[in-house]
């Protein structure tokens, strides 16, 4: 009786490494490619980034957070993970060569957030495009990192990916 489970799982396995080697590379592409379902967000036109684009998909809210910490409550502003430079390099320009702005779906930002679910407020006051000022009838109401009182909400106590952050930025770090 053991056997015969064993031998049924054996076969179960064969044709499950079957299906997934003959059948899953022609549905999905070859291992390399991205799947069709997942956003495909515009390529840069700047220069280098501040970060490894793999590490800036995973890590680029953290990166804000902590650039926007240091800026509003110790004062340094350095052009590293600047926003404004984050916008210049990832522009998308519409059909008639303009920069489109945060409300078209084409946005660099909005195409992995819409994806997503997560809602972009950073464009609430700041430029969504390069060369605009920041938005002063949002900011009317006043600054709105004045009641960010500590780091960020994205980061939780032994969260270990700001010590990791840190060390990246010394270049200790991949």
């Amino acid at each position: 009786m053991k056997s015969v489970v064993i031998l049924q799982r054996l076969i179960l396995m064969l044709v499950m490494i079957t299906f997934s080697g003959a059948v899953l590379p022609g549905v999905v592409g070859h291992a390399a490619a991205q799947p069709a379902w997942m956003p495909k967000p515009p390529k840069a036109v700047g220069g280098k980034c501040d970060a490894d684009p793999k590490w800036m998909r995973k890590w680029h809210m953290k990166a804000l957070d902590h650039k926007r910490d240091e800026t509003m409550h110790k004062g340094i502003r350095t052009r590293k993970f600047s926003l404004k430079n984050c916008i210049s390099c990832h522009a998308v320009k519409d059909d008639n060569g303009k920069y489109i702005t945060v409300r078209d779906e084409r946005h660099f930002c909005r195409t992995c957030h819409d994806y997503a679910a997560v809602r972009i407020d950073c464009f609430d006051c700041h430029a969504s495009r390069p060369g605009d000022k920041m938005d002063k009838a949002a900011r009317a109401g006043g600054n709105p990192h004045e009641n960010a009182t500590k780091m960020s909400s994205v980061i939780r106590k032994g969260d270990t990916a700001m010590a990791d952050f840190h060390k990246y930025i010394a270049g200790e770090g991949k």
